[in-house]
């Protein structure tokens, strides 16, 4: 009993940090030295005694708290006599906007989420609970991704021309992983991609020590293909990064013709191209608008997502590479997160397969061709003359272009103050903004919202001219 008392107060007395920490209860440390409750008790009875130790009821026994000349005069020791771990070096934060989410009671104008009373939230439930049942989930992951989850998205992409092989996909968490694993993989440091950019993208390159370069999007007149051309001859990106359809912030699509033309230059200059593909699926007839990977080849890296379209808190993407690039993102994969859980993926499978996920695409395109409509009637009949904003035909998305003499960050906190948010998109661009205003996210607020949204934001424009 004695030589564990001792033990005890000698570590007490010498490691200051211990000070309010809970001792082992008696029956564990009893099992760990094989010797009786009895004896343990008897040792922190002992130590009582001298004070050392305090019983705080059924929580346990905790060293006690003692002030003494040396708690307070030893380099690393804070004022609860713990020792002072030094920080760890992080890379200084970069600034990647705000978010709408979670402002309870407020219109947001520039979400691009989709309003959840028409997500397919009863019948994900029934997948979800249909593969629970399923022997099979005690099986470990797949690392590149449940394999009957890949052919069906295989299935898919072949119906719309889109080169893509069970093997030639990896599922990721979320289409923002996907990005990351491509990242992670590149061996080139300089990335081209889009100004204003998908801001969390143009972030992740940054704190993955890339030099992103800006390639302006001028959504109300095209893309300027001799400047595109020129920053990319004089930069030499390693890879072109570009949203396809409904880029974010702008809800600018690429023509077919602005595709090959960079097709064209990526064999001329020598990069790779990453087309993110999100928002394809919110479009009506989109089967006919051919991707990048569709018109350039299976060396052009495809990704997409489920996220937005069925849940947000699903995190389901994908990315689709060829057999030169899967093993790198695979690797980059397991090393981050080891596999996408193989529950979630099965339920996903289990969506698909069953016919819902297309059920579901037909009533959410014609809900969003509602909106967009019922968005453009309303800037048509309320925005002042000055203000112009972009037609992207669908999806979720469309830019808001005001008057210089507008100043956005005003404008942002009156209208906070009558319950709307609006998000600016300074940290979306490279250098001086070209661009004078920002997006208008129409998926997500009901009809009801928008009307009292866009009202509210025509009159504190008004106020400015």
């Amino acid at each position: 009993m004695r030589e564990i008392a001792g033990a005890i107060a000698s570590q007490i007395q010498s490691d200051q940090s211990l000070v309010g920490c809970r001792l082992p209860p008696i029956r564990v440390l009893a099992h760990q030295l094989g010797v009786s409750k009895n004896t343990v008790t008897a040792a922190y009875e002992e130590l009582q005694s001298k004070d050392l130790v305090e019983s705080r009821g059924r929580t346990g026994l905790f060293v006690t708290i003692r002030q003494g000349p040396n708690l307070t005069d030893r380099l690393g020791v804070i004022g609860d006599g713990k020792k002072r771990v030094p920080l760890p070096q992080f890379k200084p934060l970069i600034k990647i906007g705000v978010t709408s989410q979670g402002e309870d009671k407020m219109i947001a104008l520039s979400s691009i989420f989709i309003d959840p009373k028409i997500l397919p939230k009863d019948r994900m439930t029934a997948c979800f609970k249909s593969v629970l049942k399923s022997p099979g989930l005690a099986n470990f992951s797949d690392r590149q991704g449940f394999l009957p989850l890949r052919k069906k998205i295989a299935q898919r992409l072949s119906k719309r021309g889109i080169s893509a092989e069970p093997e030639q996909i990896v599922t990721t968490v979320g289409s923002q992983q996907a990005l990351d694993l491509v990242c992670r993989s590149l061996g080139s440091g300089v990335i081209a991609t889009e100004n204003p950019a998908y801001y969390v993208g143009k972030a992740l390159f940054q704190m993955n020590g890339m030099s992103p370069i800006g390639l302006p999007i001028e959504p109300f007149r095209g893309l300027d293909l001799g400047y595109w051309e020129k920053v990319i001859a004089a930069n030499r990106p390693g890879l072109v990064y570009l949203t396809s359809n409904f880029q974010n912030p702008t809800g600018y699509s690429y023509s077919s013709q602005e595709l090959t033309h960079l097709i064209d230059w990526s064999q001329k200059y020598g990069f790779g191209i990453l087309e993110d593909d999100w928002g394809s699926d919110m479009l009506s007839y989109s089967e006919f608008k051919p991707s990048v990977r569709a018109l350039g080849g299976d060396n052009v890296l495809y990704m997409n997502s489920f996220t937005k379209k069925l849940l947000p808190s699903l995190r389901i993407g994908y990315v689709v590479g060829n057999e030169q690039t899967v093993p790198g993102l695979v690797q980059g994969k397991r090393l981050s997160i080891s596999a996408v859980p193989m529950l979630v993926e099965a339920a996903l499978f289990e969506f698909l397969d069953r016919g819902y996920y297309d059920a579901h695409l037909k009533k959410l395109q014609q809900e969003l061709d509602t909106r967009y409509q019922n968005c453009l009637n309303l800037l048509r009949t309320l925005m002042p003359e000055d203000v112009r904003w972009t037609s992207p035909g669908g999806g979720s998305l469309l830019w808001l272009e005001c008057p210089k003499r507008v100043v956005i960050e005003v404008l942002v906190e009156r209208l906070k103050a009558r319950k709307v948010l609006i998000q600016p998109s300074h940290d979306a661009f490279f250098d001086k903004p070209h661009l004078h205003g920002f997006k208008i996210g129409y998926a997500l607020p009901s009809v009801k919202e928008m009307q009292t949204g866009i009202e509210i934001l025509s009159e504190e424009l008004k106020k400015e001219f």
